[in-house]
């Protein structure tokens, strides 16, 4: 089975985001004539610090409404139901809902997280959707009850993520709905190019 060009982009995401320029050493120092007195030993270092009010915090939807914000989109939260949160987006590469679930009742230290974009009427049918599942390892697209297609993508959320990983997340969103889009405008012709 081949995997789709969003399969691709999490694993080189998270090689970009890896990949760092090596330390530089120090130039070589001439040697001492005088006998070197012993240093004390480097400090252990220290544990990251707890989260507090000013950190990134991956469980709370404000947070990536934030990275969205900075990004250009328009973030808002819609309603809340029960343990979800409904956020509205707006951007140039596409309209999309989040649901956040498993959140507390105060709308926070939620658990997972679907991103929802509807693509409109669709003319394919439900063996050319599953064919585009199967190729997915990240995306999925489904057609509701009227017809209209969806393209979803969902991730848990831990209280350890940092905003780069939220970030990753939505760089495979977004390869999910460029894939979906191709998969829907011509499904025949997707399908045989992913197999």
């Amino acid at each position: 089975m081949t995997l789709s060009r969003s399969a691709l982009l999490l694993p080189a995401a998270l090689l970009c985001l890896a990949a760092a320029p090596a330390p530089k050493t120090p130039p070589a120092r001439p040697a001492a004539a005088k006998a070197v007195t012993a240093k004390a030993a480097p400090a252990p270092a220290k544990p990251p610090a707890t989260t507090t009010a000013g950190t990134f915090d991956a469980t709370n939807p404000q947070g990536l409404m934030s990275i969205l914000d900075a990004a250009g989109a328009k973030a808002q939260t819609s309603r809340r139901e029960d343990d979800a949160v409904f956020v509205a987006v707006t951007s140039s590469a596409a309209t999309f809902s989040m649901q956040f679930a498993g959140c507390n009742p105060q709308g926070r230290a939620c658990g997972a997280v679907l991103l929802d974009h509807a693509q409109g009427s669709a003319t394919v049918t439900g063996a050319q959707v599953n064919g585009f599942n199967q190729t997915s390892v990240m995306c999925r697209v489904y057609q509701d009850r009227a017809g209209q297609a969806h393209v979803v993508y969902s991730a848990i959320l831990l209280k350890s993520m940092t905003r780069d990983d939220v970030a990753t997340h939505l760089l495979a969103w977004q390869g999910c709905l460029a894939d979906a889009a191709d998969f829907l405008r011509d499904p025949v012709a997707y399908l045989a190019n992913a197999v």
